[in-house]
């Protein structure tokens, strides 16, 4: 790879360039980092292609956290001779669950979202994020700082990017068609996206190296900075 590697990164769900802050921060002129916001864009699909008509160069390594994740896998369906590097942060792969657990999830977002319309961004936060961080996080100042980005979207885009994770495809097809260096990592306490789940990914995926990195939850690049961006550098080599 070249000295300074284009670096496309894609935040989760009503994140900003706050989750990759410190990684930005940390890998200096190494990178050239770009971060993707999706506006109101509500698909994958068409979240991925904006990420491929708007990344920094031809080629580039992709990191996606969370819902970033999923426009990260289907970015490579689009367009795998653009990647030359996949790292894949606390997400997932299942499609919507059939039956209950599929309307419950449905119900949860929505409930949510009507909870951020009637009384703001930052009060849904405030009940949403409790479950993203590790236990000893809860009202420290990575919490906050949860809180102040989730604060900075809003109810239109939360709605379009609610739509775009309840009609999210099956990914696990795509999961040994992939062939690039790939990084796998989660919070050992992440309650959405579970270490479990990681260990999937790891297996599909040929070469993969999984990270689990401990006293962390689901917002892995804030709440362990320090390991998140050790582990990029070993994956961009």
């Amino acid at each position: 790879m070249s000295h300074t590697t284009p670096l496309v990164l894609l935040p989760g769900l009503v994140c900003d360039g706050a989750v990759w802050a410190p990684q930005i921060d940390a890998l200096g002129r190494r990178v050239d980092a770009h971060v993707v916001h999706y506006g109101e864009r509500d698909s994958l699909t068409t979240m991925a292609q904006h990420v491929l008509d708007t990344a920094p160069a031809p080629r580039f390594a992709l990191a996606g956290h969370s819902m970033g994740g999923r426009v990260a896998f289907e970015v490579w369906r689009l367009a795998p001779e653009r990647v030359t590097h996949l790292a894949l942060l606390d997400t997932s792969y299942h499609p919507l669950a059939q039956g209950e657990a599929g309307e419950n999830e449905k119900l949860g977002r929505h409930t949510l979202l009507e909870k951020a319309r009637r009384e703001g961004m930052r009060a849904m936060a405030d009940e949403w994020a409790r479950g993203m961080v590790h236990e000893s996080r809860l009202g420290g100042p990575v919490f906050q700082a949860i809180l102040d980005m989730f604060e900075r979207s809003s109810p239109e885009v939360f709605a379009a990017q609610i739509k775009a994770l309840l009609e999210r495809p099956d990914a696990d097809p795509l999961l040994p068609t992939i062939t690039c260096p790939t990084l796998v990592l989660c919070g050992r306490e992440d309650a959405w996206s579970t270490p479990a789940r990681h260990e999937h990914l790891h297996a599909r995926i040929a070469g993969s190296r999984l990270v689990v990195v401990e006293r962390c939850g689901h917002m892995s690049t804030m709440e362990q900075p320090e390991a998140v961006t050790q582990a990029f550098r070993d994956w961009l080599g």
